[in-house]
């Protein structure tokens, strides 16, 4: 059968392709001889001649050579950067058709991998798909000519693709691009190579509370001596009003990692505050905040919704991070245990209850399974657990700490939905059922989408 495929289809042939549905990253796919073939930039519903640059046994891959149809999805994309940035991969669909994908995805992830017919209730969204984010990291190159690039890396690529005004981002951060830009050409801050591993300047960091305005700008540099650093300072704090903190973060390491732990207050307090469901946070650079604080709100308020504190619930927070979903809804429960495995996020998470007046939560350091295997050990009855896990999702071992422990419910929230019903299956062997199901797009115009479930103990006969 391969051999045949091999011989109706071909690398660098040019096909007629009818688009009838979206991978899940993002990408179009159309059949020809009952063979797959996968087309980024499409659309369900596009007609196009599709020119194939990869053919194997069961697939193929091709480029867009011509549009002969346009989808009804389809609309005309608003960023010159979209066919080789990585960070958008629907600014071609209108956003209606985005969310019903999405919707399905998680539908669809549940029903096969997780052998679950519990229907996706909705998917809800801020409404906003334009400039939601509240964090940027833009990694700083130069082209062998001598250009400077700043902006964000081509996908599955460490090229960096000049964007300095990402459609995503806060309007003024392109204005902290250039004046840092200007500052690196007169000053002679070399640009940091990552082949040869040489020059000082590597990122530009940005962070703004949306609700306080306050922003912060952090500058990624390989060594603590950098040339004139105090006059970008100067320029920058000049620039806006808002600016209320500027950081250098020294990097030497040969890393993905943008940040290190090595953090230089070059003016101003070294944090800004923001608000989230009505509390008050501080956010250095290395603190974890939500990058969609309105989704986040969203996605939070679903979630209290389903763990349904009345006042008198012990509230198991595990992955608890810096500990904004359990604080958010303390004031509902008796009392909350948040744990976290990062000892800087727990210092972060009790910082952040006592700034906010919070006396009946407290956080600790462990692995999800020791703590759940711990807090059940010690005879504390867990009446809701709220699981946030990272996209790998929880362990076995995780699964078997939680169930031991028969809490009342279980709030499962996920950015992975692939992970979130390989889970969900797992609990339901334990004999609790996933009840309900709600999307949450928190990353418009990307492919990510948050998942929140509610399972609770079905006595099995």
């Amino acid at each position: 059968m391969s051999k045949k495929r091999e011989s109706v289809l071909k690398k660098n042939d040019e096909i007629n392709l009818e688009i009838t549905a979206l991978t899940s990253q993002g990408s179009g796919v159309g059949r020809f001889n009952s063979m797959a073939v996968f087309v980024e930039g499409t659309a369900p519903g596009d007609l196009i001649i599709a020119h194939i640059i990869l053919v194997k046994s069961n697939y193929a891959v091709g480029i867009i050579k011509k549009i002969l149809k346009p989808s009804k999805h389809r609309i005309v994309c608003d960023c010159g950067a979209f066919s080789s940035c990585g960070g958008c991969s629907f600014r071609h669909i209108d956003y209606d058709e985005e969310l019903a994908f999405k919707k399905q995805r998680v539908q669809d992830a549940f029903s096969r991998i997780g052998g679950i017919d519990t229907q996706v209730k909705e998917i809800l969204t801020a409404g906003k798909v334009e400039r939601y984010r509240n964090k940027a990291q833009y990694p700083v190159a130069m082209t062998p000519e001598g250009k400077t690039l700043i902006g964000f890396y081509a996908k599955k690529s460490h090229r960096v693709i000049d964007c300095r005004d990402c459609l995503l981002q806060p309007e003024e951060f392109e204005t902290f691009l250039r004046i840092v830009e200007k500052w690196a050409a007169q000053y002679g801050v070399t640009i940091y190579n990552e082949k040869e591993k040489k020059g000082l300047l590597r990122h530009i960091y940005i962070r703004k509370g949306f609700k306080t305005g306050q922003i912060m700008i952090c500058i990624v540099s390989t060594s603590r001596v950098v040339p004139k650093i105090e006059k970008l300072a100067d320029e920058l704090i000049s620039s806006n009003v808002n600016i209320k903190s500027i950081v250098l973060n020294v990097n030497s390491e040969d890393t993905n990692v943008v940040l290190s732990t090595d953090c230089i207050t070059l003016w101003g307090s070294g944090f800004i505050e923001d608000e989230l469901c009505g509390l008050k946070f501080k956010i250095s650079p290395l603190s974890f905040f939500q990058v969609n604080p309105e989704g986040a709100e969203i996605l939070y308020k679903k979630a209290a919704e389903y763990a349904a504190l009345s006042g008198e619930e012990t509230l198991l927070d595990l992955y608890c991070g810096t500990g904004t979903i359990g604080l958010s809804m303390a004031k509902n429960a008796k009392r909350v245990i948040g744990v976290e495995i990062i000892p800087q996020a727990i210092e972060d998470a009790k910082e952040n209850a006592k700034e906010n007046g919070i006396c009946n939560a407290e956080f600790f350091c462990d692995d999800a399974s020791g703590a759940a295997k711990r807090i059940s050990e010690s005879g504390t009855k867990i009446d809701v657990i709220v699981l946030d896990p990272p996209r790998k999702g929880c362990s076995k071992d995780v699964i078997e700490a939680v169930t031991a422990m028969n809490p009342k419910r279980i709030v499962y929230v996920s950015c992975d939905p692939a992970t979130l019903a390989r889970d969900c299956a797992e609990f339901k062997k334990a004999g609790f059922e996933t009840d309900e199901i709600t999307a949450v797009d928190m990353f418009p115009r990307t492919t990510h989408v948050e998942t929140v479930a509610l399972l609770t103990y079905h006595r099995q006969s």
